[in-house]
């Protein structure tokens, strides 16, 4: 069998991967805090028909390899962690990270890793506890979930993240920090849908989450912006014309399919 036919396969499958990932990002163009993903593409082992011949000193010279490609797989997925535009809504408790960290989320109180969320579009329930449009917990700068006190009649969010309380009688109190979690390497993130990631082995050392402050200098945790939310930084332009280069990609392993494919009948034909 041809070896081109198995190439041609196996760039087809590879430009239909990367049609998932860019339709996957155009889906998402208006979901806050969404990261756009990136398919990056390497060669299959190649065969080696001859070796090479190490030059003979001046009596002979050096003679290359000759190596046939076998196609092409995925080399990687990537989750590209720019920051997307600002959109602002006025709404106090819809917050913007401006700069590198998440916002640290959890189920319930009990939960010892928190997830990690780019989306700021938090609200107060009815039990005063900040969370998010699906209900998790958002966590405080040590790690504790946030409620508001009974005798809080409204608040505001400082660039730090601090919740800076009205109080009933008319005084002005400073509240908890809302946390803010620094990853090293924010690839290595888990995506678990609802604009969440999880903690992984290769996005801190040892899986390991330590909540910190906004606007933290030491860490490099950026400052919290109110009234704002990050909107997904995809940019149609470039996808589209991803996609118009994915697709004449794919078009293009089809034919390399439809000849190897003549090519074969060719040989059936030779005998008649």
């Amino acid at each position: 069998m041809l070896k081109s036919m198995y190439s041609g396969v196996s760039g087809m499958r590879g430009f239909q991967t990367k049609l998932d990932v860019i339709g996957n990002n155009i889906a998402n163009v208006n979901t806050v805090g969404f990261k756009s993903g990136r398919v990056m593409f390497k060669d299959i082992m190649s065969q080696t028909v001859s070796g090479v011949t190490a030059p003979g000193g001046g009596e002979q010279g050096g003679v290359n390899a000759k190596q046939i490609g076998l196609g092409v797989s995925i080399g990687s997925v990537d989750t590209l962690h720019l920051a997307g535009s600002a959109m602002t809504t006025n709404n106090p408790t819809d917050l913007r990270i401006d700069g590198d960290g998440f916002f640290l989320v959890k189920l319930n109180g009990d939960q010892e890793v928190p997830f990690l969320t780019r989306a700021g579009d938090f609200h107060v329930d009815a039990e005063r506890y900040l969370v998010t449009s699906d209900g998790l917990y958002v966590s405080d700068a040590g790690g504790e979930i946030i409620q508001l006190g009974d005798d809080v009649t409204a608040f505001s969010i400082a660039d730090d993240g601090t919740i800076v309380q009205t109080m009933a009688d008319g005084t002005t109190e400073p509240g908890v920090q809302i946390g803010v979690g620094k990853v090293s390497n924010p690839q290595g993130l888990e995506k678990i849908g609802g604009n969440l990631y999880r903690m992984t082995l290769n996005a801190n050392a040892e899986g390991a989450l330590e909540p910190t402050t906004a606007g933290n200098a030491e860490v490099g945790t950026g400052s919290i912006v109110a009234g704002q939310l990050e909107m997904s930084n995809v940019d149609l332009t470039g996808e589209f014309t991803e996609m118009i280069v994915t697709q004449r990609g794919f078009q293009a392993n089809s034919r390399i399919i439809t000849t190897s494919d003549e090519v074969l009948q060719e040989v059936v034909n030779l005998k008649r």
